[in-house]
């Protein structure tokens, strides 16, 4: 029974928006044991020394620091202990081998370039500085396409990447989006701060008119800078110069009223502290009140929020609906993707996810 529970434990951390099919755990032997897509598979004899779980793959170092990959029924030995950092995401394996910078999707080994200074790593794109090269690329659905070229001995640090967007002000000093694909020439002139969710990147020009481009299309949301902005998976939030909270979200803004507290963006949540100290929910185009107090500590992954209230109950959002999860002495919680997972003195752990406990 133990094992069944720490097995549960480690599948839930697998889940991600766009349902993952995989989980790991340690068996009692001090075995590593996948679980992929309701079945259970064991792939290595010894505990690895560290290890990170993606959508499709679970990359690992194993017990002698060997880089292996597990990916579609079958573990990939990828070189023998040269590999000093490595990340897994929706879709990626990206890792580096010294300096040398390799991506693993869909069962393949790509080496993006031979010496890297400067990389980051999305669900579906990696940004990297190609020194070799002398250029900036990006890695996107098996293809490479060149960026900036790269002269001086300085990096670009106006950079910001999510999921599948990546927006930078260049060595020219112009604003420049990636998206699906393409390089746009977004804005002539440097912009002076912006936001990247998935699709959306909110920023505020040159004349400090607030816009945001969102799905190919770019929208005048302010002809004055606002206050404060935040970005998120289709949606941005922001506190006007005249001090309303609007949302954009669906290709349109809508005030939520005057804002004097505080609010969260992340992923598909916006959380925020109306007047009253409630604490109320924006999730796709829907207000939901959950709360008459706006609390100190909240989680906030994907499509949920949770939270322990006033009343010792631990209290779930997900996709439109609220759950209050269980009222009992929690040993520790914690909120992974849409998945809560509790656990209940020394040995007693539970699962909540999509209204059912296990």
């Amino acid at each position: 029974m133990r094992l069944l529970l720490f097995s549960l434990l480690f599948i839930v951390t697998g889940l991600s928006p766009v349902q993952a099919q995989l989980g790991s755990f340690i068996d009692n032997q001090n075995q590593v044991m996948v679980w992929d897509k309701g079945m259970i598979r064991k792939i290595d004899f010894l505990p690895p020394t560290s290890m990170k779980i993606g959508r499709t793959a679970i990359p690992y170092l194993d017990n002698s620091r060997s880089f292996k990959i597990y990916y579609n029924n079958r573990v990939t030995p990828v070189n023998i202990g040269f590999t000093n950092a490595y990340f897994a995401t929706d879709n990626l394996v990206a890792f580096l081998n010294q300096k040398s910078l390799n991506v693993f999707e869909n069962g393949v080994v790509k080496n993006l370039t031979g010496v890297c200074d400067q990389y980051f790593v999305a669900d579906s794109l990696i940004l990297y500085l190609d020194s070799y090269k002398g250029a900036y690329k990006a890695y996107y659905r098996g293809q490479i396409f060149n960026i900036e070229n790269y002269f001086a001995d300085s990096t670009l640090s106006s950079i910001k990447v999510t999921d599948n967007i990546i927006a930078y002000n260049n060595f020219a000093n112009q604003f420049r989006i990636f998206f699906h694909g393409e390089l746009l020439s977004q804005e002539d002139y440097p912009v002076s701060g912006f936001e990247v969710g998935r699709n959306t990147v909110a920023y505020v020009d040159a004349d400090r008119k607030f816009k945001v481009f969102h799905n190919g299309k770019t929208f005048i949301l302010d002809d004055f800078a606002p206050k404060s902005y935040k970005a998120g998976d289709n949606v941005v939030a922001y506190v006007t110069a005249d001090g309303y909270f609007k949302i954009f979200y669906a290709d349109s803004a809508r005030s939520v009223g005057f804002m004097s507290g505080n609010y969260q963006v992340t992923d598909n949540i916006v959380a925020f502290k109306d007047q009253s100290n409630m604490l109320k929910v924006f999730y796709k185009g829907e207000v939901t009140t959950i709360d008459n107090y706006y609390p100190a500590n909240m989680i906030i992954q994907y499509n949920s929020l949770a939270y322990v209230n006033y009343g010792n109950t631990l209290r779930l959002f997900s996709e439109g609906e609220l759950y209050d999860v269980t009222n009992a002495e929690l040993t520790n919680w914690q909120l992974n993707y849409d998945v809560i997972q509790y656990q209940m003195g020394q040995n007693m752990f539970r699962v909540f996810y999509k209204g059912q406990e296990y």
